[in-house]
């Protein structure tokens, strides 16, 4: 038994953030996607669409200059659904951030529609996005 489909598309995600292919990136968003990220920080909230998802991705690349990176852990998919655990590091105004982090995801289609991303810790993410 292989692979679930909708783990291996977080895989291919995930290395194309690493590549930092933006085309590849943006394939495998969902027209009508929802991200989700909590918290009361620069870069919580909820972007919707297309172009405001890519938008908000974009903008965790220019808010660190560059340094932010993810790492995945592990994958896991089922019918209609994906998780990512994932390594996020990154430098910003004289502040680093290195934790995991979880993706929960909706898959429509064979791309992501609808995601939430949950640092597991909360009070180190909110330091670093202040």
């Amino acid at each position: 038994m292989g692979e679930h489909p909708n783990a291996a598309l977080m895989r291919r995600l995930f290395d194309a953030f690493l590549r930092r292919d933006g085309a590849a990136v943006g394939a495998m968003l969902h027209r009508e996607i929802a991200w989700r990220v909590g918290g009361a920080t620069a870069m919580s909230g909820e972007y919707r669409g297309w172009r405001e998802v890519v938008a908000f991705l974009r903008r965790t690349t220019e808010e660190t200059g560059g340094t932010y990176r993810s790492e995945l852990r592990w994958a896991l998919g089922g019918d209609g659904r994906a998780v990512a655990l994932y390594r996020a590091r990154g430098a910003r105004n004289g502040r680093t951030l290195d934790i995991d982090q979880v993706l929960l995801c909706e898959v429509r289609e064979d791309r992501l529609a609808d995601v939430t991303a949950v640092p597991l810790d909360p009070d180190a993410f909110a330091a670093f996005w202040a």
